[in-house]
């Protein structure tokens, strides 16, 4: 590495600390030891408020930052906020990048996503396959944001050797995830589905798209403690690919679940909604050659996150984690 790395008293600003995965790189931190650490709510800081993010850079000059904050949220969200997802997104990137590098951040760690890459990228999808076709237009304003983030953090890199990595996580879930059926993500969805069925004791639970599509997913709590191992092992502008290497049906996926929350009812399946990208499996060759591997198995994660579900005070989750 180009110098001593993050350490335990470190200045760490946590951005985004109450959404997915900021909060999962919180408690990792915090686990392992981490005692100066910077986190701020929306009320406090309002990133897409490009003054408000220089004065907290310049009051509280964090050492190292991890860029969790994001506006998210699944298919139906991305069409109908798209102004949104491109701007706040867009600020967020810009304001956190720039006042990072004005105010001596000693690195950055971007937070992007797997749906960056194009609809129908070769799989497992490499790094290098970013910008190489269209994207799936279901998420394609979310996506074009974070691409510009990508591209941003790497002119920085570039034009002033500001050490600033991306990652980019394959689909995540997990303690702090959304449960709202307008917003979120299609495990946790259908999760939240299940259960409210399983309840009603419904003969039958509907499922958006034909089922075939496959997806990979990451507990966020594993995708945590890459972040926090990539921002102390990886040095270099290129982006990073994290996931475990394997996908599921959405079919099965859907069954998993049911079995899990108990659900006995029938499946049916929606074919006349959107799929969205029929396969999105990540190639995390680079990851792995860096010595990093997941530890919770899917079924194992999925009860764990359906537990934090079921406590009373969780509720639905709003889809802005910043």
């Amino acid at each position: 590495m180009a110098e001593a790395g993050m350490h335990k008293h470190s200045r760490i600003f946590v951005a985004g600390h109450r959404g997915l995965v900021g909060s999962a790189i919180l408690r990792n931190l915090l686990v392992n030891g981490y005692t100066n650490l910077m986190v701020r709510n929306r009320s406090e800081l309002d990133l897409t408020n490009q003054s408000a993010v220089d004065a907290f850079f310049a009051a509280e000059k964090p050492e190292y930052v991890f860029l969790a904050a994001a506006k998210v949220g699944g298919i139906l969200a991305n069409s109908s906020f798209p102004v949104e997802f491109l701007r706040d997104n867009l600020a967020i990137e810009t304001n956190v990048i720039e006042a990072a590098y004005r105010n001596g951040v000693k690195k950055l760690e971007c937070l992007g996503s797997s749906c960056i890459y194009p609809k129908l990228a070769p799989q497992p999808i490499k790094e290098e396959y970013l910008l190489s076709g269209p994207l799936e237009p279901t998420n394609e304003w979310y996506a074009i944001a974070k691409i510009a983030g990508i591209k941003l953090a790497q002119a920085y890199w570039r034009q002033y050797g500001f050490r600033a990595i991306s990652l980019m996580p394959t689909n995540l879930y997990g303690p702090g995830d959304n449960f709202d059926l307008q917003s979120s993500h299609v495990l946790p969805a259908l999760m939240r589905k299940a259960h409210e069925a399983r309840l009603k004791h419904l003969p039958e639970m509907v499922v958006w798209g034909s089922g075939e599509p496959r997806r990979e997913f990451l507990h966020v709590d594993d995708m945590a403690e890459a972040a926090v191992f990539l921002m102390q092992h990886y040095d270099s502008p290129d982006i990073i690919n994290v996931g475990v290497g394997e996908d599921i049906s959405i079919r099965d996926l859907a069954e998993l679940i049911c079995r899990i929350v108990g659900y006995k009812g029938r499946l049916v399946f929606d074919a006349s909604k959107p799929d969205g990208t029929p396969r999105k499996l990540l190639d995390v060759s680079r990851l792995r050659n860096l010595g990093w591997r997941p530890r919770i198995n899917l079924e194992e994660g999925i009860a764990q996150a359906y537990q934090w579900f079921l406590k009373p005070e969780q509720g639905a989750r709003q889809s802005i984690a910043i």
